[in-house]
């Protein structure tokens, strides 16, 4: 049997695991957290959203960019401090501009896909991860904003995405909690809401029921290509009174790298270039635990355009609500200064919410500059990559999934003996 190693355990590594192992794979994910969706998948906005397809490669965003470069609680907050990963990375998202239509339609287009995927999923497996079926909502506050979104509409509807345009009334009849003055709004009915920690965990589990293998607590060390196959090395923390940690290095037929931000390291050792940079997004997990601000909180999920915040109802007694982008490296810091924010919104949008105890979070988003993901093989045989999924990485986990095991059928069939020896050794360090 083919044996696959899969790289990272969030959503990403989980469902290419998952699909794998469907499959007849022989799987291991090795990870560096001791469970699953610990990192960039453990608190996101929670909306599986084809209706946020757009990519960010425009003028448009540019523009806005420069503006807010200097503002604290900006949307989109750059560190001008001088990086060549983060300076090529933008020479790269301005090259892309050109491909921000086509770009755009094919997002819409696969994460249509990709919802099929998960419902069928969720129901196979018996997942319960806090789903809700009743739409996004865009809100705008001023007639340019919005007609820039009836444009968008347009793309939408060429990727088979349909939403509508709702005035101020309807946007209060679909969610009568929402306060504040509008323009108008556009409304998804098809696009839904989640958990994505819980799902990931679900999912995890029933990877290990379909024999996949974890090794968790694990730092990658070494990624070495055979020319038979892909050796990987790892450290594991000791045990007992010494406290001595292990060495381990394993052989595999392929390797799907699927590390989130640490994937354009690994990809390095592979001889690819693979571009992922860090953009830091954070969320608050709001506490329902009295009545009225239960009732005072949305069940809709919504998105709005000028603060680029969005929300999810994560079952009756708790809400989350997440946004902004932050270029500042691989820097895991929660910052004060862009909770308050989320914080502000929720209190000023729905005034009747107790937002005294709230959960603040902060993940780092893995984004190529296309905003498109890396769903295909490396240079050599046996290696292959699904990463760079950015602000979209649960909304697209499940369609890339089955593509990338596609990939890997293609390349490696299962029925075909490995050419490689798998084995293993260890040595204390």
């Amino acid at each position: 049997m083919r044996h696959i190693a899969v790289l990272g355990a969030g959503i990403t590594g989980i469902t290419t695991a998952y699909a794998l192992a469907r499959k007849g794979y022989d799987v291991t994910v090795i990870d560096r957290q001791r469970y699953a969706a610990m990192e960039t998948s453990f608190a996101n906005g929670g909306q599986l959203s084809a209706s946020n397809a757009e990519v960010w490669n425009s003028w448009a965003t540019v523009i806005k960019g420069i503006k807010w470069m200097f503002t604290q609680d900006a949307p989109l907050l750059m560190n001008p401090k001088p990086s060549w990963h983060k300076y090529s990375w933008m020479a790269e998202f301005l090259g892309n501009i050109p491909n921000y239509r086509a770009n755009t339609i094919e997002t819409a287009r696969l994460a249509i896909l990709s919802r099929k995927f998960m419902w069928e999923i969720a129901a196979r497996e018996g997942i319960d991860f806090n789903m809700e079926k009743r739409g996004i909502l865009h809100i705008y506050r001023d007639k340019a904003s919005y007609d820039g979104a009836a444009e968008v509409s347009k793309l939408y509807a060429a990727g088979g995405l349909s939403r509508r345009a709702v005035t101020p009334d309807e946007m209060r009849a679909i969610e009568p909690t929402l306060h504040g003055s509008y323009y108008g709004g556009f409304f998804t009915e098809s696009d839904f809401t989640g958990d994505i920690h819980r799902f990931t965990r679900g999912l995890a589990d029933a990877a290990r029921r379909q024999g996949v293998r974890f090794i968790t607590e694990a730092n990658v060390e070494t990624v070495r290509h055979t020319g038979t196959g892909v050796e990987i090395g790892w450290t594991l923390p000791g045990e007992g009174e010494a406290g001595m940690s292990l060495d381990v290095r394993e052989s595999f037929d392929g390797v799907v790298v699927c590390a989130g931000v640490g994937s354009r390291a690994i990809a390095a050792r592979l001889g690819d270039r693979v571009n992922v940079y860090p953009v830091k997004g954070y969320s608050i997990t709001v506490m329902l635990d009295d009545e009225e601000s239960r009732n005072a909180a949305p069940w809709v999920s919504l998105l709005d355009d000028k603060t680029k915040i969005v929300t999810s109802r994560l079952g009756a007694d708790r809400f989350r609500v997440a946004g902004t982008a932050e270029f500042n490296g691989e820097n895991r810091d929660i910052r004060a200064d862009r909770i308050r924010p989320l914080v502000d919104w929720t209190q000023k949008l729905f005034p009747g919410i107790n937002t005294s105890r709230s959960v603040p979070w902060a993940g780092l988003r893995p984004m190529l500059p296309s905003m498109m993901p890396k769903v295909e093989p490396g240079k050599l045989p046996g290696v292959f990559y699904n990463t760079g999924h950015g602000h979209l990485g649960w909304t697209l986990s499940c369609v890339t999934a089955e593509m990338i095991a596609e990939k890997v059928a293609q390349s490696l069939p299962v029925e075909t003996p490995a050419g490689a020896n798998v084995h293993a050794f260890a040595k204390a360090a």
